[in-house]
């Protein structure tokens, strides 16, 4: 039996984040975990006048052909999906991971290659109408500790915020970012200053992700220095960083740490070159997202919080970086996470997770619920 909020959140992803239209080819491509979810994809865009293409993905198939993948099936790959994402007038990637760990033993070395090899394809999709969304697995509910039941509505929740009212919302906070030229940043272990002068503003409510709740931009790419430090855990190509600490001259990373092997944090910021800029500046507002569960399609948008991104560069907020790597590290700043103020050109715009100025007081967290 159908769960009948799985047509809800169909009909939002369709209708409303993608605008699916008559005659539009539709990629839709899912964990086999999520299969109701795409099964009511498919029904709707058929309803709709689209035609849907959909593909199942089992991680621990993708891992064995990971294993021993090499440089002639990758440029396979590369052109298959190169093709695909060109036919496709929208595109709905649904993340329904079981084992975030299921690639933890493909060589680094094999992982950073397939990451630069596919890299350039992420441009194609960035130009269609398209969404991403996270859908509950017990995996993930094992990650949040809830039972797979409660997690299960818990992500329909958050899914489902008033986005209309979290659009209109972020607008005044648009507008301050757009004339801003110098953030600061204060935490724990955090002092960190850079430009965003003349970078897009790009506010997020609900059009590409699913849970969603940011506005994003991105620094002056020389601009940044100082050090910041993320309390959340970050999980990246099958490891999990803790306590990531960056520090940054002229906007290069001169000196990372975490809680572990540092040849490792060393590995991913040497991916390129790029890899050691930053690609994307954010701010998170989803008032139903409050805890770090160790995936960044939640933890980006935690309320109170800020990402900031070593590698690629978004195309709609562009600073000059290309990278094959682009990892959101999170750093929240409620009261009950140390505290931290964000400010632009001086002004003091959030403390401790709340915004401050009057025309902002629309994204503290009661007022969006």
């Amino acid at each position: 039996m159908r769960d009948p909020r799985l047509r809800t959140l169909a009909e939002n992803l369709l209708k409303t984040s993608t605008a699916v239209r008559e005659g539009d080819l539709v990629g839709i491509r899912g964990g086999i975990a999520a299969k109701p979810l795409i099964l009511e994809l498919i029904d709707l865009a058929y309803e709709l006048g689209a035609s849907p293409h959909a593909e199942l993905v089992d991680e621990d198939v993708r891992r064995a052909v990971m294993q021993g993948a090499g440089r002639p099936y990758m440029d396979f790959l590369h052109d298959l999906t190169k093709h695909k994402y060109e036919a496709y007038d929208v595109f709905i990637a649904i993340d329904a991971t079981h084992n975030d760990f299921a690639t933890s033993d493909v060589p680094d070395a094999t992982k950073q290659t397939l990451a630069r090899t596919m890299q350039p394809l992420s441009k194609i999709v960035q130009g269609k109408r398209w969404c991403i969304l996270k859908y509950p697995t017990p995996a993930q509910a094992q990650k949040a500790q809830m039972s797979s039941e409660a997690f299960y509505d818990y992500v329909i929740d958050v899914s489902s915020v008033d986005y209309s009212r979290m659009r209109k919302a972020l607008e005044p906070l648009k507008s301050r970012m757009e004339s801003a030229d110098q953030v600061r940043i204060t935490a724990e272990g955090t002092d960190l200053t850079f430009s965003i002068k003349d970078i897009p503003v790009v506010p997020c409510a609900g059009e590409n992700n699913i849970p969603d709740g940011e506005i994003f931009t991105a620094p002056v790419k020389d601009s940044v220095n100082g050090t910041i430090r993320f309390n959340t855990p970050s999980p990246y190509q099958g490891r999990v960083y803790r306590d990531v600490a960056l520090t940054f001259k002229d906007g290069r990373i001169i000196e990372a740490s975490h809680a572990g092997e540092k040849s490792l944090i060393e590995g991913v910021l040497d991916t390129d070159e790029g890899a050691r800029y930053v690609g994307e500046f954010a701010l998170g507002v989803n008032p139903r997202i409050r805890e770090p569960m160790g995936d960044i399609l939640f933890d980006e948008k935690i309320q109170g919080s800020l990402h900031f991104t070593p590698g690629m560069a978004y195309d709609d907020a562009w600073n000059g970086n290309t990278s094959a790597v682009h990892w959101d590290l999170v750093q929240i700043q409620r009261e009950a996470y140390g505290g931290g103020a964000i400010y632009f050109d001086g002004e003091l715009i959030r403390k401790d997770g709340r915004f401050v100025p009057e025309d902002l007081q629309g994204l503290n967290p009661e007022n969006l619920e």
